[in-house]
């Protein structure tokens, strides 16, 4: 019989028992050392042909962050990422992981583990037997890793499902298997390639949290890669806004949202307006926009062109009278659909407080 992909089940097991040889880490079970960050990489440079797909791209990351790498498809997260798994090596630059030079050090040498989007389950397993997996190759007593696998499946909330096989699990019960076989081995860094990618909206989100309470209970440093703002802002103490094989902007993700340092940074973490006006380029969160009526005082006139009702919130798009058009965000406090939809065409007045914008450089200057 062949499976949905069109691969031999054994194929599959054999291609998924090859992933798990580089995730048994034998440098796991690591203390952190004092004041030297958990990750640090120094002009990693990255190449594929003539393609550079991380440019010189240098980064510390602390022990216990909850850091996150963001950005487009193509933007060199993931190929980040897996430089520091050492699943690619980087064609310059230097990467330590606590202090240690590892940039020429296999993957099963290294004091971390990762987390992948496909969970990379092995299917003829249960799920204890896949959650003691690395402790298995580490040669650890059967009693022992067992009684470690049910302390860690307990600790990801699915105590007692040690006997059932993945299939019979839910997308987010397989999602918290792979996470305890990585921390299974108690490493100092756990790698997080979109792990919640798979799964739909609302899973996500309790995933959101339920990933960002583990992190703070294991104390571990969590580095994660994703392309969604939202759940880069939701979850990070960090955060580095990747673009074009180079990083963009670090900071909190306070500090990233309300003072992005770009164009394409206020473009892509969140929506912003980017406004030009005495040869000064500013961008203004469309929640810190005050829009009334025509005869409302100071601020820039302009028409509503578009209203979208969106639940929560109706977003309205405002031409300016002086030139281009800003978006701006309302909260449907005591507003209906009804009411909402009828104030496109009208004349409104925007107007902002000073320190709600925050001047950028033109892109390419």
């Amino acid at each position: 019989m062949r499976s949905g992909c069109g691969l031999k089940r054994p194929h599959r097991v054999a291609i998924i028992e090859h992933r798990m040889a580089t995730l048994a880490p034998a440098a796991s079970e690591t203390e952190p050392v004092a004041g030297v960050p958990a990750v640090r990489l120094s002009g990693v440079r990255r190449t594929y042909g003539e393609v550079v797909a991380v440019a010189n791209v240098d980064l510390e990351i602390a022990a216990g962050e909850f850091f996150t790498l963001l950005g487009p498809s193509g933007s060199g997260k993931t190929t980040t990422l897996r430089v520091i798994a050492g699943f690619e090596r980087p064609d310059a630059g230097h990467v330590e992981l606590q202090g240690v030079d590892v940039t020429h050090v296999a993957p099963a040498q290294r004091a971390v583990n990762t987390v992948f989007q496909d969970y990379a389950l092995f299917p003829h397993m249960t799920v204890a037997e896949n959650v003691e997996y690395g402790l298995r190759v580490k040669g650890m007593p059967k009693s022992e890793r067992r009684s470690r696998a049910e302390e860690v499946l307990d600790r990801v909330r699915l105590p007692g499902l040690g006997d059932r096989k993945p299939v019979q699990l839910s997308g987010g019960q397989r999602q918290r298997v792979a996470l305890a076989r990585a921390i299974v081995n108690r490493p100092p860094v756990l790698l997080l390639d979109e792990p919640l990618g798979a799964l739909d909206l609302k899973l996500r989100q309790e995933m959101q949290i339920f990933l960002k309470e583990l992190q703070r209970e294991l104390a571990i440093t969590f580095v994660y890669v994703t392309h969604d703002q939202e759940e880069a802002l939701t979850m990070s103490d960090r955060l580095a806004v990747f673009n074009a094989g180079g990083i963009e902007q670090t900071g909190t993700p306070a500090d990233v949202y309300e003072h992005p340092q770009s164009e394409f940074v206020a473009g892509f973490v969140g929506v912003s307006n980017v406004l030009e006006r005495g040869g000064r380029r500013v961008t203004i969160r469309p929640e810190k926009i005050r829009m009334t009526d025509e005869s409302g005082g100071d601020g820039e006139a302009g028409t509503i062109r578009e209203v979208v009702y969106v639940g929560m919130v109706t977003r309205y798009v405002v031409d300016l009278d002086g030139g281009g058009e800003l978006v701006v965000v309302r909260q449907n406090l005591e507003t209906s659909s009804q009411e909402a939809l009828a104030e496109q065409g009208k004349r409104v007045r925007l107007s902002w407080r000073p320190e709600h914008t925050y001047e950028i450089e033109k892109e390419g200057t």
